[in-house]
């Protein structure tokens, strides 16, 4: 399995009003991953998220991954992105099965990588890069760490944090194999302008 490219992220914020048609703009662009992330309690409505971008994603063929809850992507036989306050990522592989995408965030800790793989992660996240809106408390990461990330690990290598088409290119040259991208990629003012967004952080793989 190549996960390779754009990986856009949900905002409940942002996208109030608007999740689905932006979310369909990003995947007319082009996406790898798609991460629903919600942190509301309400358990109704993120079900119906779920299954409504389950649905969208299956039409173009790109896979699905819930932020934070191995429960909910079980139901949804999808895949899961766990923090590191989620606890170990062994029951979930177990849950989850040998197929399913589970990714872990890593933040600026090489350590804490190489822990996620002999767990039986499918890829591994580090972050943030840049100031971020979404994390701004994170601790920050150095094009050093995906060197370095590069060298040892082998296995997908995500970047998160800050995120935008003016600042993406280095990380793809240190070897990032996916951007993770929220308000660089759906704070746009139209779906056209997300499509746009999306093709153009894809272009940046092909060079």
């Amino acid at each position: 399995m190549k996960l390779r490219g754009l990986y856009a992220i949900t905002d409940s914020t942002l996208l109030e009003g608007k999740l689905l048609p932006y979310v369909e703009a990003a995947l007319e662009g082009g996406v790898t991953l798609l991460q629903y992330r919600d942190k509301s309690g309400d358990d109704t409505r993120r079900l119906r998220e779920a299954e409504a971008l389950r649905e969208l994603c299956e039409r173009y063929k790109t896979r699905l991954i819930i932020n934070d809850d191995a429960e909910l992507a079980a139901r949804l036989n999808v895949g899961v992105h766990l923090g590191q306050t989620d606890g170990p990522l062994s029951p979930t592989r177990a849950l989850l099965g040998s197929g399913a995408v589970i990714g872990s965030t890593c933040h600026a800790q090489l350590e804490l990588a190489e822990q996620a793989v002999k767990e039986g992660a499918s890829y591994v996240a580090f972050g943030r890069f840049f100031n971020s809106s979404t994390k701004p408390g994170a601790p920050s990461c150095s094009l050093g760490l995906l060197d370095e990330a590069r060298r040892t690990l082998h296995l997908p290598i995500c970047a998160i944090g800050g995120i935008t088409l003016g600042n993406a290119a280095p990380l793809v040259a240190h070897g990032a194999d996916l951007l993770a991208v929220v308000h660089g990629l759906f704070g746009a003012d139209s779906t056209a302008e997300v499509t746009r967004r999306a093709r153009a952080f894809n272009e940046l793989f092909k060079s």
